[in-house]
């Protein structure tokens, strides 16, 4: 099995790592593969909704986005992880999951998934549920631990020293490693749920 796990942060070892490292050094402990992608800060655009991918089958802007797309496919679960700016999440990264999310159209039904945010204080609910608000949208279980998943910091590095925050990073790890095993059994067993098609209503006729 394998999780995928994006850092939203510009600081490729600042507090948001520190939360992925925690919870990635669990996922290894419990045979599962990993690998983190620091799209934080990289020049990614937002979606100009121009329909392209669906005929393409991915993103007009061949960037990022193109490149994790199939590895979004192949992966049991799906890590976000991100810094508080505003009580929001970095814009960089909202624009890499819109794009990845919209123009990936692989079922993505039962996919785990889960975010992770760190702040100086303030913020962190806020930023958390916008982000689970991707797995939300298209079937995606999301993984919870013993409180909201986030650490505290400022500096880079000081999460390390939130004891509670990491603890709560390591129930998460054990949590999401027993969804996806407990799906991945549920799969084999009784398939996916059935889908009926999609009824879209339009409130502009």
């Amino acid at each position: 099995m394998k999780v995928l796990m994006i850092n939203g942060s510009p600081r490729a070892n600042g507090n948001t790592y520190v939360a992925l490292h925690e919870m990635q050094q669990i996922f290894e402990k419990e045979g599962i593969e990993t690998e983190i992608i620091h799209v934080g800060n990289k020049d990614i655009r937002g979606c100009i909704a121009c329909g392209s991918c669906a005929g393409k089958g991915k993103c007009v802007f061949d960037d990022i986005v193109n490149e994790t797309a199939a590895k979004f496919e192949a992966c049991d679960g799906l890590v976000i992880g991100s810094p508080v700016y505003y009580a929001s999440a970095n814009a960089t990264l909202v624009a890499f999951l819109t794009r990845l999310f919209y123009s990936t159209h692989f079922d993505k039904t039962m996919k785990v998934g889960t975010s992770v945010v760190a702040a100086r204080r303030g913020g962190l609910s806020a930023t958390f549920d916008e982000l689970n608000k991707f797995f939300m949208n298209c079937g995606m279980p999301v993984a919870t631990g013993q409180y909201w998943n986030s650490v505290h910091g400022r500096e880079p590095g000081e999460a390390a020293q939130d004891a509670e925050g990491l603890q709560s990073m390591r129930t998460l790890a054990r949590n999401m490693t027993f969804l996806m095993k407990s799906i991945a059994l549920g799969r084999k067993e009784y398939g996916l749920p059935e889908k009926e098609p999609i009824e879209r209503t339009n409130f502009i006729r």
